[in-house]
Formats: structure tokens, sequence, C-alpha cells
């Protein structure tokens, strides 16, 4: 990595002898790294304020942005006049195998790292570090601010980080209008100025700067500290962060306290010349600590049966639970998440997460679910999880009861304390052997390669939604892939098979879903969750076309190739799975012929199992064209979409008998 060193060098000896040849007049200094493959610059430049710049294929994508500036409570505004004491650089490349694998069985991790140590040049000569790492899809960088003189908290209120984006360009932003929110929304297709200084807009957020040129800015490995949105300066496209308040403070208040040295989470601008690239990149995860659990061998993933409200009038008694079970074992699954009620009244002062409700027989559903080689997950309300702690007593509970997992819903919030809360949730859960699945959550940050329990959350406008909401439309489920699904997991919980026209959708029980089969099929491909919640019916599902697919279909992935697509029109995704192949189209509204190129295959022939829309998919959305048929590696498949639909394949070696 000869050039990220030699470029900070030179510029250091180039002050140098300018600082000397003008009778020791300070000069300001630049300091460039540049990511492994060179295609990536990042500058960042001493001054008034300190600025970085990046810079991609030689074009500045981010124009001079501040950087390392905060304001606190009853301290003086820090990020002014700061002096580089020190600097320190270094190269990593080595890979490491996930023990969740969402995209890849093995991940690469490589990059160009800057480390700055600095110290205002007077006042209180407060001290800040910040590290860049420079990958070849992408730039993160993060601060560390150290503990204050006095005994007692540091208090943020403000992190002043922006991003200068050139131009005007498009933007797919997700406005939640308040920090209190359960991060369901659809991404809206924007220019870049329609951000406003009142903006609390969500991460991801997408810039399709030019047709070469995709960037995507989002956080990774958020850990004692407040979660961050989007909102403009009032400078024409300088957008910069907003920080969750702590509750009680208001947008105005304290963000962030702390008594002890502090790293801030990773600031990421992933970078690609298509949006593929962000797509398959790995960098949130690689931005994570490695796991912490000892032997995680107990993590299995997998699709999961759930009686859920959703799919029609589900009563919590014993029948219906059972049901549910047996639905699991026919597909082929190895779990069944038990959802509200089966600890009765929830969200109240005397519910009680460690016993059932009088109709629920617990021990006969647990050996029910054993027998039938189904393992159980459990829903639960925040409130009642925090209240006097009782997960520290129900986790052991569920432990010893073999529950697999649990949900926990509704908290809705991002700010410090809240993050705090579900690191010290997750640990626990692994602590307990329990897997996590988040809902009314924030993004995922990538935690999952540090604790691979915390294997899904929500945080997306999914299926849910059609049960309650007209807002759903296959636009939003194609953007998902090019904007939410860029932070990792997300739990959308496909599988409806009561699908219609757009025209004839209309909020009912059972739900309805305004796409075709062969769609939601897809959505098995094209979205990321390790355990995949099946929302429908079990009688809507059993013996239906498609249904066959759910049993082989996996839920993680050796490998992921981007085939096509852009967030406006659909997306084409490829995942490996041992020596198979499985290919997810989602369509928008239009429907469209394209082609799938298939030269990520290994040379040699292959079985092709294709469910794809019939052709009278745009009056019949439930009806799929199921073919096989053979298949030489590189030969193009030629895919014809219905009005929201969608198409899968299943690839795998051809033998000869």
């Amino acid at each position: 990595m000869k050039p990220l060193f030699l470029n900070i060098h030179l510029v250091l000896l180039l002050n140098l002898l300018l600082s000397t040849g003008f009778a020791g007049k300070t000069v300001a200094q630049t300091y460039t790294v540049t990511s492994p493959n060179h295609s990536i610059v990042v500058r960042i430049s001493e001054g008034e304020e300190l600025s970085y710049t990046v810079s991609f294929h030689g074009k500045n994508i981010i124009e001079p942005s501040r950087l390392g500036a905060f304001e606190f409570k009853n301290e003086p505004e820090f990020g002014k006049n700061l002096n580089i004491l020190n600097t320190k650089t270094r190269s990593n490349d080595e890979t490491w195998e996930p023990v969740v694998k969402s995209k890849h069985a093995q991940v690469r991790n490589q990059y160009n790292e800057l480390a700055l140590f600095l110290q205002e040049q007077s006042g209180r000569k407060r001290l800040m570090d910040i590290t860049f790492r420079i990958f070849d899809d992408g730039v993160a960088f993060r601060y560390k601010l150290y503990r204050s003189e006095d005994i007692g908290n540091r208090q943020i209120t403000k992190e002043l980080t922006t991003f200068s984006i050139p131009g005007n360009p498009d933007a797919w932003i997700a406005e939640y209008g308040s920090y209190l929110s359960p991060q369901e929304t659809e991404f809206m297709d924007r220019k870049l100025n329609d951000l406003t200084e009142n903006s609390i807009a969500g991460l991801p957020f997408l810039i399709k700067q030019s047709e070469d040129c995709w960037i995507a800015i989002t956080e990774a490995n958020i850990n004692n500290y407040a979660g961050f949105y989007m909102s403009a300066t009032g400078k024409t496209n300088h957008l910069t962060t907003k920080l969750a308040p702590l509750p009680n403070e208001g947008t105005d208040g304290v963000k962030v306290r702390f008594s002890d040295d502090l790293v801030t989470p990773w600031r990421v601008v992933m970078i690609g010349d298509n949006p593929g690239v962000l797509i398959e990149s790995e960098m949130i995860q690689n931005l994570n600590e490695p796991c912490a659990i000892g032997d995680p061998s107990w993590i299995k993933p997998g699709l999961c049966a759930w009686d859920h409200w959703w799919s029609g009038d589900v009563k919590m008694e014993m029948p219906v639970i059972k049901e549910y079970i047996d639905f699991a074992s026919e597909m082929g699954w190895p779990y069944m998440l038990i959802d509200w009620h089966w600890y009765g009244q929830f969200n109240k002062s005397e519910a009680d997460i460690c016993t059932s409700a009088p109709q629920i027989n617990m021990p006969e559903i647990l050996e029910y679910a054993k027998s039938k080689n189904v393992r159980l997950w459990l829903w639960l309300y925040s409130s009642d999880v925090n209240r006097n702690s009782a997960f520290k007593k129900a986790f052991p509970l569920y432990k010893k009861w073999g529950v697999a997992g649990i949900k926990i819903d509704f908290m809705q919030r991002d700010d410090q304390e809240m993050v705090n809360w579900y690191l010290e949730v997750i640990k626990c859960a692994a602590d307990n052997h329990l897997l996590v699945d988040f809902h009314g959550a924030y993004k995922p940050d990538g935690v999952i390669r540090t604790y691979p329990n915390m294997i899904t959350r929500e945080g997306v406008m999914g299926n849910e939604y059609y049960k309650f909401s007209n807002n759903m439309n296959p636009e939003h489920n194609v953007k998902l892939a090019f904007t939410r699904l860029l932070a990792g997991q997300m739990d959308y919980t496909p599988g409806g098979f009561n699908n219609v026209r757009q025209e004839d959708f209309k909020q009912q029980t059972p739900t309805l879903v305004a796409n075709t089969r062969a769609a939601e099929l897809a959505k098995f491909i094209v979205y990321e969750s390790p355990v995949t919640v099946v929302c429908e019916h079990p009688k809507y599902v059993l013996g239906q076309p498609g249904a066959d697919f759910l049993k082989i279909v996996p839920s993680v992935w050796d490998n992921i190739k981007f085939l096509g697509g852009s967030p406006i029109e659909y997306v084409a995704i490829a995942k490996q799975s041992n020596n198979s192949w499985f290919i997810g189209v989602l369509n928008n509204s239009k429907g469209k012929e394209i082609n799938i190129n298939t030269d990520f295959l290994p040379a040699g022939k292959y079985e092709i199992e294709i469910w794809e829309d019939a052709k009278d998919a745009n009056m019949n959305p439930k009806e799929i064209k199921k073919i096989s048929q053979k298949l030489d590696a590189g030969k193009p498949l030629k895919v014809k979409l219905a009005n929201a639909g969608g198409y899968v394949a299943y690839i795998k070696p051809f033998k000869l008998n």
C-alpha cells in the first residue's frame, strides 16, 4: 500500500519546506489517503475549521465539508483552530467468516487507514482523534472524544459533521418527521435540494450523482451514542448530521452524555459506479468488531411461521399455535413465532413475561413443537421486557424452556439510552442462547458480526402495512433493495399469498398483497433476513402455487451478485447457496422484458427451475408458470415481468443419471 504512505509523507515534507522558507509562518497541511485500488481519494485539510473532501475516479463527490466539530453543554464549541499533533497510518487486508452468512461465506476486509491526533491550539486545549478507513467501495470515519478535565459528564448537544454534495442529484429520502419513530416509511424519489433544515431524514441516504456514481450515507457500530439523521444546513446541498435527543431533552437539548473516553459510530459513505456495488458491499459489518460469543454454534438461521393477526382472524389459543407449528413442520422450517397476548395483556404494569396466559399451556406447546422438530420464538413488548429488568429473569427461563428466540417490539427510538438498552438485551440474550428480532426498531449497524444472535430486525415499511395502509406499492418494494437493505438485515415478513392487482387492493381480512405471487417469492431472495418470518396463514400457502419454492429457498448465502436494475425500475439479484444459485427479480408497476446475464455461474451445464409470472398474471396475480430446463453458464435468461411482477429461479449443476 505504498501510495497511502507516500501521499501523506510528501504533503508533510512540502509543508515543512514551505514553513521553513517563510520564516516560520504556519501553512495549513493537507493529508491524503487513498483506497487500495486508488479509485477513492480522501483529503483532510487544516485551517480555522478541519475539513475533508472525497473524490471518486478523479471527480469530487463530497466537496470541502466540516469535520471534527461539536457543541457541548456548558463548554465552548469544539472544532475550530485544531492542531494535528501526530498521524498514524496502516493498511489492512484480512478475510473472516461470518457466523451468520447474510451475503458472503467469507468477507474480505481491506482498507487503508489514517488516524489524526488533534488538540485545540488555545483555550481548554481539548483533545480529539479522528480515524479514516478507505475501502474500495467507500469511506468511513469516526471520532474519539476524551473525558472532561472536571469530574462528571460531558454533554454533546450537536455533532456538526457535514456532507457537501455537488450539484442537485437525485436522492431517495425517508422523512420520519420525528426522532420517535419505528423507521417505517417509503424512501421517496426526490432531488437533494428538497431536504430542508427541518428534515429528519433516515439512513441509508441514497444519492445518484451520475449514471456511474452512486453513494449512500449511513452509520456503523453504534455504541453508547445517538443514532443520526440527515438534514440541510441552509447552504445549497450542504447536509448535516442530526442526533436523536435523549428523553425529555427536546431537539435542542443533550444528545449524548459521557464521563469516560467516547468513540462515536462510523460515519459511512458507500461509493460505487453502479448501485449493485452498494448492495454487494460488506462495509457495515467490516466496521464492527469480530464475534464476541465464544461458541456461537447454537445460532441457526431459517424460515419461521408466524401466528400473527396479519394472516387472518387468529386467536391466541392452543389449537391455533399448534396449527402454525404443524405449518412450520410441513414446510420444513425450523421455527414458529408465537405473537402477542401469549402472556396476556401486554404493556401493563402487571404484565408478566415469565407466565403464559391462562388459556396457554406452555409446557404442552413446547413439547408439541419439539415432537414436530420445530423451535419456538416468543413476542415481547419492550416496556414489559424493561420493567424492573424483567428480561434478566425471563431469558434464563426461556433458555430452560428451550425457546429459540425473542421478538421485542415497540421501542421506536435510537437515542443513546435506547442504543445502550439494545446492546444490554442482545448480550443477555446471547448469554442465554436466544436469537433476537427487534421490531419497532432502528436501522441495522452491523452488530450482527459481533453478536450474531442479533439476527434480524424490522425498521422497514414491510408486508404488515398491507393490513392497515394504502401506502404499499411495487415501487417501494424495489427501492428497499437500494436503500434500507444497504444497512443490513430486514424483517420485512414476506409470504403473502392473497395476491391481487393494484387496482383491486383494499384493506381487509384476510390481508391482500398488491403484487404477483412470483414477486412475493422473489422477496425471499432479494431481501436479506437470516431468520425470515413468513406472514401468511397456513391455509393460503399449503398446496398452493409457489409453496414448493418456500420449502427449498435458504435464508443465508455464500455469495451475492447484482444482476441489474435501478431504484425506479426493478432489481435483479443472484445469491449462492453451496453449489446452487437462486435468482430473484422484483418489478415496479410497469410490465417489461429484461435479459439476465448468467456469467456469474462457473462454466458448465445446469438445471434450472423457474417460477415466473404467468401470461395472465396482470389479470390473475396469483398465477405462476413453473418450468424446468437445461442452462449453459453464460447464456442470458429472457424474463418477462408482469405489472408488479417478479421472477425466481433455482439453478443447480446438471448431473447425468
